[in-house]
């Protein structure tokens, strides 16, 4: 079995992270699996929506430790390299996440943790079953995050309570996430794929390249100046515009109906 298996439903791409009796936990295999996964959800006209989950009770619960483990029979001068070749390709997956012209919403429930934080980080919505907990957790093993941990946390916590997350590793639950603002939505964990899919349908149903655009623009809202911005806003408002989808918006706001946005 693949450790991500990848399937399309509508215009939704499901990607299902897959090794359940380990949480879940970021192997090689899986590594492999999810930046196949993430690039072809990218590049595929006809994928709209990408949904990030968890096979099994968790999402997932960090790195595989028991690999971790077998590498410290390595010396460290040759520990290094392998580990710097490691998180450059974990992070060819985070790249292709926020890269993409699409919404992506993460799915979480059990344990979100390590990397598993980091990978729900990236998505543009996250919805949570009751039951999740968070940990950032790389401290607790004398490790620094990756995943683009320390350009998300802050940028959706604030820089204290980023620090707290990443210095102190402590648990906290999915009403906690929501008031820290990582999670968009709290549901009971027999709702988690039904309100991520309804969440899923909803924007794959929308206007693509004014929804590509919108969040291309938030993603570099917090990098530019005031001046850039505005000017980026410029010429993403012109192009959206000039696009069909605005003349069919307009249409069916004045005749009182639902868009039908053209579709791949």
């Amino acid at each position: 079995m693949p450790a991500v298996i990848y399937e399309v439903q509508g215009h939704i791409a499901l990607l299902t992270l897959n090794r359940p009796e380990s949480l879940n936990a970021l192997n090689l295999a899986m590594i492999d699996d999810l930046r196949a996964a993430t690039a072809r959800a990218a590049f595929d006209p006809a994928v709209r929506v990408v949904v990030l989950r968890g096979a099994g009770e968790h999402f997932m619960a960090g790195g595989d430790l028991k690999w971790f483990r077998e590498q410290l029979a390595m010396p460290p001068q040759e520990r290094q390299p392998r580990f710097e070749a490691l998180i450059a390709a974990v992070h060819d997956s985070i790249l292709n996440l926020k890269g993409m012209n699409k919404p992506v919403i993460a799915a979480v429930q059990g344990a979100v943790a390590g990397f598993g934080l980091s990978l729900m980080m990236a998505a543009d919505l996250a919805v949570a079953a009751d039951n999740a907990y968070f940990t950032l957790a790389y401290s607790n093993i004398a490790l620094s995050p990756d995943g683009g941990a320390t350009w998300s946390l802050p940028r959706q916590v604030g820089l204290k309570q980023a620090m707290e997350i990443a210095l102190l590793g402590d648990r906290f639950d999915a009403v906690r996430a929501r008031e820290l603002g990582l999670v968009n939505r709290v549901v009971p964990p027999a709702e988690l794929d039904a309100e991520a899919l309804k969440l899923a349908r909803r924007l794959a149903a929308g206007p693509a390249e004014a929804l590509a655009r919108t969040k291309a623009l938030l993603n570099r809202s917090l990098d530019h100046s005031l001046e850039t911005q505005l000017v980026a806003e410029q010429r993403s408002f012109a192009a959206c515009g000039a696009h069909p989808d605005f003349s069919e918006g307009l249409a069916a706001f004045f005749e009182k109906r639902k868009p039908a946005y053209a579709k791949s």
